[in-house]
């Protein structure tokens, strides 16, 4: 399994919870180099089928030149669309969906993308190099206020004010072109001692930007109702997430789609005709083992949530 190029997070936990059919039909929303993807091919018979998604193009011709399997059938595209994406006779029929979210290996380690502070690159960090938005423009054109807000909401990053301030000093003076020179401007905001803290100054303001660039929230939660829409009942719906806003949309979203009801505590009937569409499975998030996270340091943040889609009276079943 070289060829797939990627250590996937959690795999069998994942898989355990997929509860992967051999004739079933399954979506990787976020395929990367095929690590998961892997794991759900060895589990599926010879008339499975694994759709393989990605926003990230170099991904989807990394999969094709390298992964030669006719169950696997690889689309360029954003997650947030799976519906939109498939093939439509598969709606309402998917066995599973996995969604493993944040940045792949490749694209961190890949420093002409721009998304590690640790090497200089120009400041890009688009998950789909196709799209028009990339970090140079929310550094170099948003008002400081609403990057401000970017940092704080996005990166919980305590020194925004700070550092969003230093952004519109320098940019006045210069565009700032490359990632070293945004790291540079991060730490000359920071006081001394956030600058001996054990976690890289830059850490929180690049995953604040990062997720501005992709939309990385506002993908999520429209891949949740995707998901809900495509998956046949009983359907399995994973998620790994690697950032705490990511983990309460998806146990906040869970939780509605579990407990739709709007009406008053109290009343005897329900009355607003709204029926769950899924069943959570994982009451509480599901971590990585000390054994993982000692061979795949990357996994250290890394929570598992995982449900299935309920059937309805819409789907000729009760509620």
């Amino acid at each position: 399994m070289d060829v797939y190029g990627h250590k996937p997070v959690m795999p069998g936990e994942a898989m355990d919870f997929l509860s992967i059919e051999p004739d079933g039909v399954y979506i990787d929303g976020t395929f990367g180099r095929g690590g998961h993807s892997a794991k759900i091919l060895e589990r599926l018979g010879e008339n499975g089928i694994l759709i393989g998604i990605d926003r990230d193009i170099e991904a989807i011709e990394y999969g094709k030149r390298n992964i030669r399997d006719r169950r696997l059938k690889l689309i360029h595209g954003d997650f947030r669309n799976l519906d939109k994406l498939i093939d439509e006779s598969y709606i309402g029929g998917i066995n599973g969906i996995l969604l493993d979210l944040g940045v792949s290996s490749p694209q961190l380690d890949d420093t002409r993308r721009g998304f590690s502070y640790m090497e200089n690159a120009p400041l890009d960090m688009r998950m789909d190099t196709e799209a028009k938005l990339c970090a140079y423009d929310i550094v170099n054109s948003f008002e400081t206020s609403e990057i401000r807000r970017i940092l704080f909401e996005y990166g919980e990053e305590r020194f925004a004010a700070q550092i969003a301030a230093a952004i519109g000093r320098k940019r006045e003076i210069k565009p700032i072109e490359t990632t070293a020179e945004l790291v540079d401007i991060i730490k000359s905001a920071m006081p001394k001692s956030a600058l001996r803290e054990k976690q890289h100054p830059a850490k929180r303001s690049f995953q604040a930007i990062r997720i501005a660039v992709n939309d990385e929230l506002g993908a999520l939660r429209d891949a949740i109702d995707a998901a809900v829409r495509t998956l046949k009942p009983g359907g399995r719906f994973v998620v790994i997430t690697f950032h705490s806003l990511e983990d309460r949309i998806v146990k906040t979203v869970f939780r509605r789609l579990e407990h739709p009801c709007v009406c008053p505590p109290g009343l005897p009937v329900c009355g607003c005709g709204k029926v769950p569409e899924l069943e959570v499975i994982t009451r509480k998030p599901v971590l990585p083992t000390k054994t993982e996270i000692s061979e795949n340091p990357r996994s250290r943040s890394a929570k598992l949530r995982a449900a299935k889609r309920k059937l309805t009276e819409n789907q000729g079943g009760l509620k």
